[in-house]
């Protein structure tokens, strides 16, 4: 062999051990990214565009039922997610992102195995693979997020019951009072008035049987002197109708407080949101009738809303308590006049719209973006937990695929705008 070919030899055989070289290292850093994406704590799931599954790591074989062998090649709409998740004709992850994604995280239900629904948070990242794509998705099952929030909804809910107790005992003791004393006024009244028919019962006796007539006549004129007749006749009625009244209100708060808060259910009934505003208002009474008026503009044409109405209804409420909150604290504890809470409601074909809006000082624009954060508040402690408007806001969204938004300016006030879909 020349020198030449020698050289050429080794030339070729150096590159032979380059290319082994860099196929076992590409070969170890598939099988290190094997491992890291099985033992990553989020499910792994790749697809391509038409929805069928081309990777599945452990832990979606642990969180959802299916082997790794089972699930890839087929569709996310025959394992974990349902066809109205993920689109059955239009590629599922690829139907996620454009349909439900509405930030860089979609929360959605996946199915396991067995039938059963777990709540799920989604992470979706396209890749480009030659001319088409596949999609990477990160799922993590937020199950125990899903419980805290429940509990802590539910805490909250018990706040604004002990919130609203105290006002509700006071708004129903009003009316109470003063029925308990126009009848104590017609208990005594009823005493005269027997008084007076004794008398003129005396009067007819005497007229029939030949007695005393004007002895008997005198009696029966002191004793209506003396019960005043003309004022009975003017106050009694006036202590009935007051009674009445007075039973009716106490009626209309126990009745709003009872389709305030109806039985918890986890299906949607159609509901008629404009009677669910007045009873909240009716409920809410003792917290803004000193510092606003309230003001309705109701459109009486709404239809029936697919809706869960005791949480929308506790959505409503936070906000008129924010809206009394706010009010207060711009004019102050010697108002020389009330503010303004004004609740509108209006629909098209598509959405219902509930806007209410406060007089108060508004949002200072530093943190306007924070106020749906859980646990931040701008009130004194003991005053507000900070979970009422993100608990509003997990209601609306994430129960009602609906929207929470807010309009501010410092100084004039804050309308906050609702819009809940009219399919279910």
């Amino acid at each position: 062999m020349t020198a030449a070919c020698a050289t050429t030899a080794l030339d070729v055989e150096t590159q032979l051990d380059a290319c082994r070289l860099e196929v076992q290292q590409a070969q170890e850093r598939e099988t290190w990214l094997r491992m890291v994406i099985d033992t990553a704590n989020d499910a792994f799931v790749s697809t391509n565009l038409a929805g069928e599954i081309l990777e599945w790591n452990s832990k979606a074989e642990e969180l959802f039922g299916w082997t790794h062998d089972e699930a890839v090649g087929k569709r996310l709409s025959e394992t974990i997610f349902t066809p109205d998740v993920s689109g059955r004709g239009t590629g599922g992850l690829q139907y996620l992102i454009k349909v439900k994604n509405k930030g860089q995280r979609i929360e959605t239900k996946a199915s396991t195995r067995d039938g059963s629904e777990m709540p799920v948070e989604v992470s979706i990242a396209p890749m480009r693979i030659g001319n088409s794509f596949v999609l990477n998705a990160f799922i993590h099952d937020i199950t125990s997020r899903k419980i805290l929030q429940s509990k802590l909804a539910h805490a909250h809910k018990m706040e604004s019951v002990g919130q609203l107790s105290a006002g509700i005992a006071h708004e129903i003791n009003t009316p109470t009072q003063y029925v308990g004393d126009n009848s104590r006024f017609l208990q005594e009244s009823f005493v005269d008035l027997m008084q007076v028919f004794d008398a003129y019962d005396g009067l007819l006796q005497a007229i029939d049987g030949g007695g005393d007539v004007g002895a008997a006549a005198s009696r029966a004129k002191s004793a209506a002197d003396e019960a005043d007749l003309d004022y009975l006749k003017s106050e009694v009625h006036l202590a009935i109708e007051q009674s009445l009244e007075g039973v009716e209100r106490v009626a209309s708060i126990v009745r709003a407080m009872k389709e305030f808060s109806p039985p918890g259910s986890v299906c949607k009934t159609p509901t008629d949101l404009n009677q669910g505003i007045r009873n909240t208002i009716t409920v809410a009474t003792h917290e803004w009738k000193y510092v606003a008026e309230v003001e309705t503009d109701l459109d009486e044409t709404l239809p029936l809303v697919p809706c869960l109405p005791g949480d929308l209804n506790q959505v409503i409420l936070n906000l008129i308590v924010n809206g009394a909150q706010a009010i207060g604290e711009k004019i102050g504890e010697h108002p020389t006049e009330k503010g303004r809470i004004h609740i509108a409601s209006a629909h098209t074909k598509k959405h219902v719209e509930i806007r209410i809006r406060d007089s108060g000082n508004g949002i200072p624009d530093a943190i306007v973006n924070r106020i749906f954060d859980p646990f931040f508040t701008t009130k004194d402690v003991g005053v507000g937990s900070g979970q009422g408007l993100a608990i509003a806001r997990s209601v609306v969204v994430e129960k009602h695929s609906g929207t929470l938004e807010v309009e501010t300016a410092v100084g004039e006030g804050t309308t906050f705008i609702i819009q809940l879909p009219l399919e279910g």
